[in-house]
């Protein structure tokens, strides 16, 4: 029997993982317990620090139920879902860029159709958001399928809300036989993550706000295409260059713009004032053998 120490202990570890018939979970796990005991021996880790790790974790699975998946936020805001992200989703100069998912994608969000308005009655100024989506060579995409969600002006999605009855704030739609689309929904506004858990408990004690610039969410499925999940950002917000978990991209930040009261967009009057968001979404093609594996997938969503 080899003696277990501190030198000894990561190769008997990894020895035991040497038949995994799982190729890749046991790549996966070699990798993670070299990392793991390599941070150990670096910091020299405590037993005191150890179990706090441990509880740590606890509560975030504690807290974690059909509402809210600290989990993720967790990895959120460690940018690991970034980089997660960006690893995934390396794309051709021209294409709209990834960001990250986030908790509040939730399914079958009601359907709606062009002109119609998501918000549904959300809190916040009206906005008509309109846009295009095309391929890398500029034609249109139709009937791409549009799914769409963002936060309240009180920084809440619908699914934080006890006892609201329907969606607010999202949907899904389809872009037309132009590739064009366009909607209601209300202006963007910054918000805090939910940050009254253990991941709100390590922002502060690392110093940091847990604040995400303002946005709107777009999950755009066609076929022949990957999958592009987005967040279209405000431009001039106070947080687009410290985002809470990352997600910021140069490209994915325009213009709201402002309007008074007066004739919208969409040919109506709008007694109150209103913004209007207009953008151009650029998918990837697939390649022959990821269409195939398209064609079998399944979206795994985060309900928040």
């Amino acid at each position: 029997m080899q003696n277990v120490d501190e030198d000894t202990i990561t190769q008997i570890v990894l020895a035991r993982h040497a038949n995994a018939a799982d190729g890749r979970l046991r790549q996966i796990m070699t990798n993670l317990v070299q990392h793991l005991h390599s941070f150990a021996r670096d910091v020299e880790l405590t037993e005191e620090e150890w179990f706090k790790g441990i509880q740590f974790l606890a509560d975030v699975g504690h807290i974690t139920d059909d509402k809210r998946q600290e989990f993720i936020l967790l990895s959120d805001t460690l940018g690991l879902s970034m980089l997660v992200t960006a690893l995934n989703n390396r794309k051709p100069k021209g294409c709209t860029e990834s960001t990250v998912f986030g908790p509040f994608f939730v399914e079958d969000a009601p359907e709606y159709k062009n002109g119609d308005n998501v918000a549904n009655g959300a809190k916040g100024e009206s906005c008509f958001v309109s846009g295009k989506v095309t391929g890398l060579d500029g034609k249109a995409v139709a009937d791409a399928r549009i799914e769409v969600w963002q936060a309240d002006s009180d920084g809440f999605y619908d699914v934080q809300y006890e006892g609201l009855a329907g969606s607010q704030g999202r949907g899904m739609l389809r872009s037309q036989a132009d590739g064009t689309f366009h909607f209601r929904s209300i202006t963007a506004e910054s918000y805090p993550i939910p940050h009254d858990g253990p991941v709100g408990r390590m922002l502060q004690a690392l110093g940091r706000h847990p604040w995400r610039p303002a946005h709107l969410h777009f999950m755009i499925e066609a076929p022949g295409y990957e999958r592009l999940i987005t967040h279209v950002f405000r431009s001039g917000d106070e947080y687009l260059n410290s985002d809470a978990v990352f997600g910021v991209r140069s490209s994915l930040i325009v213009d709201w713009d402002h309007h008074e009261a007066g004739q919208a967009p969409d040919g109506s009057e709008s007694a109150t004032p209103f913004s209007s968001l207009d953008f151009t979404f650029v998918l990837n093609r697939l390649n022959a053998n990821a269409a195939a594996g398209a064609a079998t997938s399944k979206v795994v969503s985060a309900t928040a």
